[in-house]
């Protein structure tokens, strides 16, 4: 299945088409599902929640993409094109693209702005990436 907006950005160069490895789309929503569940467990710091909580949203939405025989080597655009691979909502995706960018600058620059409503949403989000995720099968 290809979209005229997933094609657009091929012509650009931003995506390649490329079929799925088999089992992988398998194995990113088995990163994604175990990932979330982890996320939720209030006994870990903050920090390891985000991380866990990010991860799982990235999984699942790169398992979105892959599933319909694309390849992004950007992060930031798998959150970008869920509208269009999962049909997410425009929110749901600016929510886990803002936490693309708690991501980098915890990572890249050692600041961190979270705090527990930024991980509740992020989880509420990759939930809702595995939801589509299931219905789309």
């Amino acid at each position: 299945m290809t979209s005229p907006e997933l094609e657009n950005l091929v012509k650009i160069g931003k995506l390649k088409r490329e079929p799925p490895a088999p089992g992988e789309v398998e194995g990113l929503l088995h990163s994604g599902e175990v990932r979330l569940v982890d996320a939720e467990n209030l006994n870990l710091s903050l920090e390891s929640r985000f991380d866990l909580a990010y991860n799982a949203a990235h999984a699942l939405a790169l398992a979105g993409l892959r599933r319909l025989g694309y390849r992004s080597e950007n992060r930031y655009l798998v959150f970008q094109v869920l509208p269009h691979t999962l049909g997410v909502p425009p929110a749901a995706w600016r929510i886990l693209a803002k936490g693309h960018s708690s991501r980098n600058l915890a990572e890249y620059e050692g600041s961190s702005d979270l705090d527990e409503g930024m991980v509740e949403d992020i989880i509420a989000g990759a939930k809702l990436l595995l939801a589509a995720l299931r219905e789309a099968d």
